[in-house]
């Protein structure tokens, strides 16, 4: 029998991830077997129109329209319309495209909207969710599912735990048959639907191995009311989201073309461009670090001493002139960037090499906050002696004598 999901599903999924959109997702489950509705991804509205002719042909069916965004709360922004003639496709498909999305997971100033996927509707009897992630804590894959779909999973998981059932994954033979009917069962399926469960079940199951995702989350997977073809009714995913592991796509080329520069973060997208690893965050004290690991300590620190900081940022351990450039620039675009710390572990790299590169990249870039350099290992007496020959020409450098003084001196300095 499953067990309830003891794992935190803040997000599902944490680790550096590549996103889809949900017309390639949908695309993704049809080429596993995984049934989903009739849909086409159109980029104007006269191809929404063109799309809606060819799904009502047959009668007037019910239609979705969905803005194709990397972000939450498209329903809830209207940019998710359930419509039921042609001319309705017209007037969403000219919202969408003409309209910025905002919602709580979109920037203020909300996304722009350039696809549309129009698809057919279906009736709904009940709603599942179904999901595939890694499990930290049991390092094993983990098919989640709970007979409450159609919701924010995290919201269920924190005020109804017991709703949340998980089958932990063979590192070898993936997600067994029986396992798979084990879940239907206790999601309540019946007769038919069992099978028809199961089936999609082990075909996602195989998907997210051979695609190297890191989440596999269809939300909801619908069972639709009996009829007389299908007299238990039938199980269709009707939405998507697929995440893949970055580290893999060097070997999932159909996979890494998917990826859609339009909508990644622009600094972001700047850093991997120039080799660097960078994350945005909400804080105001820009980190420099070569390694992540250092660089997730040195966040740790500054919110120890009260700071908060605005980036992860990793240079690699080459750390160059040219990367600690890039870097900078990067940091201080954001305006909310009141000071820098930059904090350097020197092992193949010399640190009195890398002090001349933090000192060109700074005069370049330019420094009217406050900048606090820690550096450590090979040659640290003569890069501190580099830092300071180069004060009078950085006002607003400082140096730290080691990681605890550094948090504690650029803290201070943006308090």
């Amino acid at each position: 029998m499953p067990r309830s999901h003891t794992v935190a599903l803040s997000g599902l999924e944490q680790y550096t991830s590549m996103k889809i959109h949900e017309y390639q997702a949908r695309a993704l489950l049809a080429g596993a077997d995984i049934p989903v509705p009739d849909g086409d991804m159109v980029t104007t509205v006269q191809d929404a129109v063109a799309a809606a002719e060819r799904l009502s042909a047959d009668g007037p069916p019910v239609m979705v329209v969905k803005a194709q965004v990397h972000a939450g709360g498209r329903g809830k922004a209207g940019f998710v319309k359930v419509v039921r003639t042609v001319d309705e496709v017209r007037e969403a498909a000219e919202f969408m495209l003409g309209n910025r999305m905002v919602s709580p997971q979109t920037p203020p100033e909300g996304l722009e909207v350039d696809r549309l996927l129009v698809a057919a509707g279906v009736d709904i009897e009940r709603e599942i969710y179904l999901a595939i992630t890694t499990d930290r804590n049991r390092r094993t894959n983990t098919l989640i599912a709970s007979a409450e779909g159609g919701v924010e999973i995290e919201q269920v998981a924190a005020e109804r735990p017991d709703a949340i059932l998980s089958v932990p994954m063979h590192p070898l033979d993936g997600l067994c048959p029986f396992q798979a009917r084990d879940l239907a069962f206790a999601l309540g399926l019946q007769g038919r639907q069992v099978r028809q469960f199961t089936t999609l079940a082990m075909n996602l199951a195989r998907l997210f191995m051979e695609s190297d995702a890191s989440l596999a989350e269809i939300n909801p997977l619908v069972v639709t009311p009996a009829t007389d073809d299908a007299p238990d009714g039938q199980v269709i995913a009707i939405d998507a989201k697929f995440n893949f592991d970055d580290n893999a796509l060097f070997r999932q080329q159909a996979i890494a073309e998917l990826f859609d520069p339009k909508e990644e973060d622009p600094d972001e997208l700047r850093a991997r461009e120039a080799g660097l690893s960078f994350v945005a965050l909400d804080g105001d004290i820009g980190c420099l670090v070569n390694g992540a690991g250092l660089a997730m300590s040195t966040m740790d620190i500054i919110k120890l001493h009260g700071g908060a900081p605005a980036n992860f940022l990793d240079v690699g351990g080459d750390a160059s002139q040219e990367a600690v450039t890039e870097a900078f620039r990067i940091i201080l675009a954001e305006a909310s960037v009141k000071g820098v710390l930059v904090n350097i572990f020197g092992g193949i790299m010399q640190c009195d090499r890398i002090a001349r590169a933090i000192v060109a990249a700074a005069e370049e870039v330019g420094f009217e906050v406050p900048l606090v350099v820690r550096l450590e290992g090979t040659n640290v007496d003569a890069a501190r002696e580099v830092l300071a020959e180069a004060q009078e020409r950085l006002p607003t450098m400082r140096t730290a004598t080691d990681l605890g003084d550094a948090a504690r001196q650029v803290c201070a300095a943006v308090a």
